[in-house]
């Protein structure tokens, strides 16, 4: 898969592995086939033992909007060690709208709510929010506090979480979307691991390595 192009893997229903499960499928899983291993591994926001699992999305992806539900499933059922994260990708200038909306949501604990409703209204309503204007008009509807939205959205916060997401976006070298990085050394997509829903075995497996310190 070439950079800038997107994961065109399906998505089928996920469960958590056990230990012992996990760990006999390692075997089946290869770095430079199943998923890659970074050259520099990236700093994770983690501690007390836990390990990080970053999902690299883009609102506007069909496949993302396919995977999240899947995805939102298997997040709730993570065990409390793992900590998951989502960042927004950006490809080109035009992403940085939609990145900025999740951040500002995010920032305003309104995750639950909006998260999904951000899908919906680009894929079922056939909404771009690709522009400032749109977004902002979008959120007004949502019956958000308009004031606070604005001033979110525009703050030095969301400006440095942007920087950041690209940051990391790059040391992973994201290739497509949906994508995942595990323990800041581990990145995974639909075509190296030849599904998303295969991705996420995979991650598990990783998770289960890490934890043992391997």
């Amino acid at each position: 898969m070439k950079r800038r192009f997107f994961s065109s893997a399906l998505v089928t229903a996920s469960a958590w592995l056990s230990a012992p499960a996990a760990w006999s499928q390692a075997a089946l899983f290869k770095s430079g086939k199943d998923f890659l291993t970074l050259d520099r591994p990236v700093a994770t926001e983690t501690s007390g033992g836990k390990v990080e699992v970053i999902e690299f999305f883009w609102y506007s992806c069909p496949h993302c909007y396919a995977f999240e539900s899947n995805f939102a499933q298997w997040v709730r059922n993570a065990p409390k060690d793992v900590l998951v994260r989502r960042i927004p990708v950006s490809f080109r200038d035009d992403f940085a709208p939609q990145q900025r909306l999740f951040f500002t949501i995010e920032a305003m604990n309104l995750m639950d709510s909006l998260h999904p409703k951000v899908f919906s209204a680009i894929h079922v309503e056939k909404l771009l929010l690709n522009t400032d204007a749109s977004v902002l008009a979008w959120a007004e509807k949502q019956g958000v506090d308009k004031a606070k939205f604005n001033e979110t959205y525009k703050s030095f916060g969301v400006a440095t979480k942007l920087k950041r997401a690209v940051q990391l976006q790059n040391d992973f070298k994201v290739e497509g979307v949906p994508s995942l990085g595990v323990a800041g050394r581990y990145y995974i997509d639909g075509t190296l691991a030849g599904s998303m829903d295969r991705a996420l075995k995979v991650a598990e497996s990783l998770i289960a390595q890490v934890r043992q310190g391997r």
